[in-house]
């Protein structure tokens, strides 16, 4: 009897393991959301350009 307890615990946890969890994003809120990411990056990047050297020809 104490034999079937101790394999029901391990496959319990098995079993209680074994959940996925799914979220799905709206593709236009998620393209939308790139976008601005990748508009901020260029900014940034805009932002970090050095001025024209006067030295260079």
């Amino acid at each position: 009897m104490k034999k079937h307890w101790i394999g029901l615990l391990p496959a319990g946890l098995a079993l209680s393991a074994c959940v996925t969890i799914n979220i799905y994003f709206p593709a236009a809120a998620a393209e939308k959301a790139a976008d601005k990411i990748i508009d901020e990056v260029w900014q940034i990047k805009d932002q970090q350009k050095p001025a024209d050297d006067p030295a260079q020809p």
